[in-house]
């Protein structure tokens, strides 16, 4: 799964990542075998003045190529940081380019929400308490969403019976 807990009671992070199909050795090797795909039929027009008229098509169909998986690699490119601690949960969010989201809420009052209708995505985890409501890993399949809420909520109650109760509540 995309997403890996550290740490252990009280203090526990979890760290989230959208998926990567495409490893950056794969990339390389994409372009590669595109670009001798495309190249075999220049073979027939070698020695010829076509093989001009045709090359720049070409770089510019492996350039594009280049350019839209560059592109859809650094928009892959997120960080969802949940902090869990007794007297704080808070949630970052760090994309490339852009200045880090974060919320923060008294983890008694927290709860993780799951909408298995009507939000944007199948499975909507939220994480309901303080000021507003905000999703947790929009970018995760729907079955990773479902076993994500459940350890969630199990890692928030126990991180609540850690703190007894004595704990101080905001």
């Amino acid at each position: 799964m995309p997403y890996r807990w550290s740490g252990s009671v009280p203090e526990v992070r979890l760290l989230l990542w959208p998926h990567r199909s495409l490893p950056p050795a794969g990339f390389v090797t994409f372009i590669a075998i595109t670009a001798a795909l495309l190249s075999l039929p220049l073979l027939a027009a070698l020695g010829s003045p076509v093989l001009w008229g045709l090359l720049p098509f070409i770089g510019a169909t492996l350039w594009a190529l280049w350019v839209a998986l560059g592109r859809s690699w650094r928009a892959g490119e997120i960080v969802e940081r949940l902090d869990l601690s007794p007297e704080r949960i808070t949630l970052t969010r760090l994309a490339r380019g852009t200045a880090p989201r974060e919320w923060q809420a008294n983890p008694w009052w927290v709860r993780p929400r799951l909408h298995p209708t009507g939000g944007p995505v199948a499975d909507y985890l939220t994480l309901a308490g303080g000021p507003r409501e905000v999703e947790l890993g929009a970018f995760l399949t729907p079955a990773e969403r479902r076993a994500l809420h459940a350890e969630l909520s199990a890692r928030l109650d126990t991180l609540r019976a850690a703190a007894g109760p004595g704990a101080t509540v905001d």
